[in-house]
């Protein structure tokens, strides 16, 4: 039976005008070489291996060259990778500006090696990707990425860029006014939540200048990924219709969609039923739209109802909207293929009951859709939902919310459950994916989970200690250690909203538990910190960003701590000792911003600097900026401090000064001998928080002496405060 369906979802990988040559295979592998290792691309032959059941690669030596052989491009590039990594002990980083770290000759591989594939689709990234992560990234960014993507085998990646383009015709066409459809999209860094018909219109009208730059980077994206073998995910008409259309059809069955996240109905998303005529030719029009710009590979994203309500709970109605739904799709392309994610399942978990699941996904014919379970490392939905039902499924771990910056995963227990489904988890299982919503951590277990996607005879012991050889670029006894501690004792929570405290709004008490609250001891984060600070002279980006993440996650930790006693403080009203403990909390933030100054994914200046440079006028260079500050402060709704980011620059300038106003309201209530205020602390708060969303005042970031020199200084004034 699986056998059967993988053939099938080999057609989806063909797409419409997609298949490349033997040449051609071999061709983009050598591009890929070229671009990340220019100076070694020289050193290796890549060949087209004979099509077998599913995808896998060889690697030899021969005649002083690297040969590998793969099925297709997409597999040469995963088999680079196992060289990279195995041999060359070196990380491909997933961002542009870090180059690729080799040693000065290519090692012989001293044996041939051979992997299959243990499934054939491998999925990646998640709506929210392009709004916490990749908003304003131009094509270098992307490039990398899908590099990224195809030496870690992804073969099937979301691809939403741009579809404000095709729905702008689409609108258009059908009468409504430019300002209209303008407003109704959502600024470039909320995309994701108009997209998955959260919210309308915040933070907008999108510039038309944002639209015309989109079209052209995804047409480079779908480009390079389907050259690299990939099938790309683009997406349908999922219902969610511009209030504006009541206007031109005042008769259709418009509605709205529940609330989302806290905001006003102003900014509420519409839903027309596919039951109306008029889904199908909106359907219609905006696949024969995206096909004219962005080609097709007939495998859609259609996301109804994510986190809002549907206009009804009935079983029957949700039958009906999906078999509706799905008509619709095929009315326009007969090889359309559903994927859906099912994160709304596990959200909203209370609502939809198994009957409402059931209905949901036994409307569409079975395997014309497929479902993301969503957030595998927590909860596995193919397990409570009969295996979808039969529907293909993909097993997704998540790993990240919001982006936040901490280190945060249940790994190893993730891995093993992976193993489990892959043997338990029904003929339907179809792949493996990873569904991240930000990308400022650790690429660690994203590499960890594709790379189960192959039959790699890398035991789990063995796989951590070459994770640390890649890290440092050598064998590192400390290196080692150091990561065995990360792996089983530091990554083993259960990814949420996590973060450390610096980066929440000031609030006397405990508050922030859930988001501040780890299963591990900050001593044993000491010693890592400690192991990473004695390995050798190294200037690898991966053990750098180790330094960096490692050191944050251990200063923000006893933040918490120092925080504890400063509220103990303040219910004996000691005044004196609150001082003394306020400054001791200045004192770390000034720590956290002068360690995270030294890598230039961790401060706040790339961010804003790639917001402004989408901009051709001072107006739109602000408007994004507002965009780009908006997200990772205030958000939204009741999403302040969502996307919580430890970065220098917005520690400096906006945690720092949102602790200011919490150390003055209690050492002022303390000394009056009264209760603080809350409420006027939280309005002093969110009258700073607006103001910095505001601003546009340049954002500078002070970098003096070294990472490692710091580190040691930093090591050497915590280490006895919190290793007691």
């Amino acid at each position: 039976m699986k056998k059967l369906f993988i053939i099938a979802l080999s057609f989806w990988f063909l797409g419409t005008a997609f298949c490349f040559s033997q040449d051609s295979d071999v061709k983009a592998a050598e591009r890929l070489t070229r671009r990340l290792i220019p100076d070694y691309a020289d050193g290796f032959v890549f060949e087209k291996a004979s099509a077998k059941a599913g995808d896998y690669y060889t690697l030899e030596s021969r005649d002083g060259k690297i040969v590998v052989r793969g099925n297709n491009a997409n597999s040469m590039a995963a088999g680079l990778n196992y060289y990279l990594k195995y041999y060359c002990l070196t990380t491909v980083s997933w961002y542009a500006d870090i180059p690729v770290e080799m040693p000065q000759v290519l090692p012989a591989v001293d044996k041939p090696v051979t992997v299959e594939a243990k499934v054939d689709t491998r999925f990646f990234l998640n709506y929210c990707t392009y709004g916490y992560s990749m908003p304003f990234w131009q094509w270098r960014d992307w490039e990398r990425m899908i590099d990224w993507m195809a030496l870690n085998g992804v073969n099937m990646p979301l691809a939403i860029t741009g579809q404000e383009s095709v729905w702008y015709k689409v609108w258009r066409k059908m009468g409504l006014t430019d300002e209209e459809i303008r407003s109704y999209f959502t600024g470039p860094v909320y995309l994701p939540w108009h997209r998955m018909a959260n919210i309308d219109g915040w933070n907008g009208p999108l510039p038309m200048e944002w639209l015309e730059s989109q079209t052209e980077l995804q047409q480079k994206i779908l480009a390079r990924e389907r050259e690299l073998n990939m099938t790309p995910v683009l997406p349908a008409f999922a219902g969610h219709v511009p209030a504006a259309l009541k206007r031109i059809y005042p008769e259709a069955n418009i509605q709205y969609l529940g609330k989302w996240a806290g905001f006003s109905d102003t900014y509420r998303c519409h839903f027309l039923n596919p039951e109306e005529p008029l889904f199908a030719e909106i359907q219609k029009s905006f696949l024969q739209e995206q096909e004219k710009l962005f080609g097709t590979d007939h495998i859609y994203g259609v996301d109804p109802f994510n986190e809002v309500d549907p206009p009804s709970w009935d079983p029957k109605y949700l039958a009906q909207v999906s078999a509706d739904m799905y008509k619709t799709l095929t009315a326009a392309d007969p090889e359309a293929v559903w994927l859906q994610m099912t994160w709304m399942f596990y959200h909203d978990r209370d609502l939809w009951t198994a009957p409402r699941i059931k209905a949901l996904l036994t409307g569409v014919p079975q395997d014309k859709m497929m479902l993301l379970d969503y957030h595998c490392e927590n909860v596995e939905l193919w397990k409570s939902t009969d295996k979808f039902h039969g529907q293909p499924y993909i097993w997704c771990y998540l790993g990240n919310f919001g982006g936040n910056t901490t280190l945060t995963g249940n790994v190893g227990e993730s891995g093993h459950r992976l193993d489990e489904a892959l043997k338990s988890g029904g003929d339907n299982l179809a792949g493996i994916g990873s569904t991240l919503e930000g990308l400022d951590i650790d690429q660690f277990p994203y590499e960890y989970i594709f790379e189960k996607a192959w039959n790699i005879a890398v035991d789990e012991q063995e796989w951590i200690d070459r994770l640390a050889d890649r890290h440092v670029g050598a064998v590192s006894a400390p290196a080692r250690k150091a990561w065995h501690l990360l792996y089983d004792d530091i990554f083993v929570q259960v990814p949420r909203t996590l973060g450390i405290l610096p980066g929440f709004r000031p609030q006397l008490g405990n508050n922030h538990d859930k988001r501040t609250s780890n299963e591990y001891d900050n001593a044993t984060l000491l010693q890592v910190w400690k192991l990473l600070l004695d390995v050798p002279a190294c200037q690898r980006d991966a053990y750098n960003i180790d330094l960096v993440m490692v050191g944050r996650q251990l200063l923000g930790n006893y933040f918490l701590t120092v925080k504890q006693e400063f509220d103990r403080l303040y219910g004996e009203r000691n005044v004196p000792a609150l001082q003394a403990k306020a400054a001791e909390m200045r004192e770390i933030l000034v720590d956290l911003e002068a360690l995270n100054a030294f890598h230039s994914h961790a401060s706040l200046d790339t961010w804003i600097d790639e917001a402004r440079n989408m901009g051709t006028t001072d107006a739109l260079k602000n408007y994004y900026e507002k965009n780009a500050r908006n997200l990772i402060t205030t958000w939204g709704g009741n999403l302040n401090d969502y996307a919580s980011r430890t970065w220098a620059g917005l520690v400096k300038s906006y945690y720092a000064g949102r602790w200011e106003i919490y150390f003055d309201a209690v050492i002022a209530a303390a000394e009056q001998g009264a209760e603080l205020d809350s409420q006027a602390l939280n309005q002093k708060l969110a009258a700073f928080e607006q103001a910095w969303v505001e601003s546009t005042d340049p954002v500078i970031i002070e970098r003096h002496g070294t990472l490692l020199d710091t580190s040691r200084e930093l090591l050497k004034k915590y280490e006895k405060k919190i290793g007691h």
